[in-house]
């Protein structure tokens, strides 16, 4: 079962190519403070503007560096079965844990054909595969009875990630799937309530910047320890919120150059957050005595 805190990590560039000096060095960031596993190649990874070289070497050089010290989940998805289905296998063969996969996007298929999608890539590859439903991203919704389906259909779908505020929708899903199925947070402000209700974890954003604190959050919940659970999210929640104040991942990524963690690069159609913005985000960050490194965030 895939539980805990999971850190959705940005993908860091330099020159316009992928940094993988940058990326080695916040793999083994991750496995010294904690963090249970690790997924690249998804939303807050910038998945939609890497190449498919750059997505296939990501997650090849991604599992060279993990060294088995942590599990890394590669984001796989498409809006194309066949294409899902060719990255997907490649994570396989080159030693991915898991994968994670976008509902389809843009193309917003119907509940039967978002069936027959993941039904497709789960039987040709088998890997674990957490789904992963963003609506306000894909336009669609993966239903609950939909999971249920693949999860029957398909053994090897053992999650799902939940980037939704419908809370009643986490508790439709846990009374479907029961204790034995992964339903993860998606939005760091809405791990603890996810987790009171059945959520076994989080893949979280905020992790990128202090993940033993997020950890910390978790572990409580999943322990029963709410008390101590909400006294960590409301520590954190003022972060949780600064860095959605633009798209993500746009603050993250600010803040982890500030941070000296990655240089400052996005690619269009992503661009630089603006001053008013990154002035708050910065005052966020010290509020927490984060260690910034260029108050400029250049």
């Amino acid at each position: 079962m895939f539980s805990g805190s999971i850190v959705a990590l940005i993908t860091p560039f330099k020159n316009s190519q992928v940094d993988f000096e940058a990326l080695e060095s916040l793999i083994n960031f991750h496995i010294e403070h904690g963090t249970d596993a690790i997924v690249v190649c998804g939303t807050t990874g910038e998945s939609a503007t890497l190449t498919f070289e750059e997505h296939r070497e990501i997650i090849e050089k991604s599992v060279k560096f993990a060294q088995n010290r942590i599990k890394i989940i590669a984001g796989t998805g498409a809006n194309a079965t066949h294409e899902a289905i060719e990255l997907t296998t490649h994570a396989k063969n080159v030693g991915a844990d898991a994968c994670l996969l976008v509902a389809p996007y843009y193309n917003r298929p119907t509940q039967e054909g978002i069936f027959r999608h993941f039904m497709t890539v789960a039987k040709e590859v088998d890997i674990p595969i957490i789904l992963y439903n963003i609506p306000s991203r894909t336009g669609v919704e993966i239903a609950p009875n939909t999971i249920k389906r693949l999860a029957g259909e398909c053994p090897n779908i053992v999650g799902t990630k939940e980037s939704t505020t419908n809370m009643d929708r986490i508790s439709e899903l846990y009374r479907l799937m029961g204790h034995g199925f992964s339903i993860l947070s998606g939005d760091d402000s809405l791990t603890l309530p996810m987790m009171s209700i059945g959520a076994k974890g989080v893949i979280s954003v905020a992790n990128n910047l202090m993940p033993v604190a997020v950890k910390s959050m978790v572990d409580f919940a999943s322990r029963g320890d709410f008390k101590n659970a909400r006294r960590l999210h409301y520590y954190l929640f003022p972060l949780f919120k600064a860095l959605f104040i633009e798209t993500n991942p746009i603050p993250v990524k600010t803040a982890c150059s500030l941070l000296g963690m990655c240089q400052l690069e996005f690619r269009l159609p992503l661009c630089e957050m603006s001053k008013e913005n990154h002035a708050f985000l910065l005052e966020t960050l010290k509020s927490y005595n984060l260690p910034i490194k260029d108050g400029s965030g250049s």
